[in-house]
């Protein structure tokens, strides 16, 4: 690998967040991480929420030099964001390897968060995530060692090609031990959806149903950890502490199956019967879904 030629195509971000902005209490309103120059004319690749309802962004590349990025697009779907460079930045592209090629054992790289900062690791799994705000992919990418900013941190493989994008920092169990590890999300989910992105900032086909919880598997159960006070479960009645065990007559088995039952339920505004259970007793609740987006800021310049 020409680690050093891969490193000229990293960039560090920082963005600003209106007080009054919705993500601004879950994710802050001054965010940093990475990103990693995709296109010719400085087209930045990063994780979604680094620049959701982002009000400023600034990017630093590996010479120290910064220039204002406009907040081109966020996927929901994929996680994924990205960021026009505003001013000149002569970086190279980083081009596409393939995520689906890479398997368990292989040696990576995961750069990001200063200059020449990156973490030299192995891809310990690749298999199902679902994250507790409503997100699931079919298939993810763990590495280890963790790199400890991971947030918009490029995975580069062997042959010097983008695999991914750091998402977040998890442990999982490793010898009767705690073990750091990155979760990734693969760069094959880009270029299904790229010229969407590009084209209306979004990818063009009907939002997916939003609840506006935050839930977990525990003991083989799904239990809603947070809600929303804004969001439509709140609204349909919803609680802290409540155990989803239905959507429309279908048990749920777990995160994932919860999560694909409610998309399956139809587009944004459907109305979703769930059964739950809230101090020992069955409730059904009607939840009018939403479209998320229909809640953030929109990017100035879009």
């Amino acid at each position: 690998m020409d680690l050093e030629h891969a490193m000229r195509s990293i960039v560090t971000l920082q963005s600003t967040i209106p007080e009054d902005a919705f993500t601004a209490t879950v994710l802050g309103t001054q965010r940093s991480g990475s990103g990693v120059v995709i296109g010719d004319k400085g087209l930045v690749l990063t994780i979604g929420y680094l620049v959701t309802e982002a009000e400023d962004i600034w990017l630093t590349g590996t010479d120290g030099r910064a220039v204002p990025g406009h907040a081109l697009a966020f996927d929901q779907e994929t996680g994924f964001g990205l960021v026009q460079a505003m001013g000149a930045f002569d970086l190279p592209a980083l081009e596409f390897g393939s995520s689906r090629k890479a398997k368990p054992g292989d040696k990576v790289v995961l750069a990001g968060g200063g200059r020449g900062q990156f973490v030299r690791a192995d891809i310990v799994t690749k298999q199902e995530f679902a994250g507790y705000w409503e997100y699931l992919l079919d298939e993810a990418v763990f590495t280890a060692p963790a790199h400890p900013l991971w947030g918009g941190a490029g995975l580069i493989g062997a042959d010097g090609k983008l695999l991914g994008i750091g998402s977040l920092l998890m442990q999982m169990a490793a010898k009767g031990s705690r073990q750091d590890i990155n979760m990734v999300v693969p760069i094959d989910l880009l270029p299904p959806v790229l010229d969407d992105l590009l084209k209306y900032g979004r990818v063009d086909k009907p939002p997916r149903p939003w609840l506006g919880i935050y839930s977990s598997d525990n003991d083989d159960k799904v239990v809603v950890m947070d809600v929303d006070a804004r969001g439509p479960a709140a609204a349909a009645g919803l609680k802290q502490g409540d155990v989803v065990t239905d959507v429309r007559d279908e048990q749920v088995d777990d995160l994932a199956d919860f999560y694909r039952k409610v998309w399956k339920s139809g587009e944004a505004g459907v109305e979703i019967p769930m059964r739950v259970v809230r101090n020992g007793r069955d409730l059904w609740l009607r939840v009018k879904s939403a479209d998320r987006r229909d809640f953030l800021r929109k990017p100035r310049l879009q």
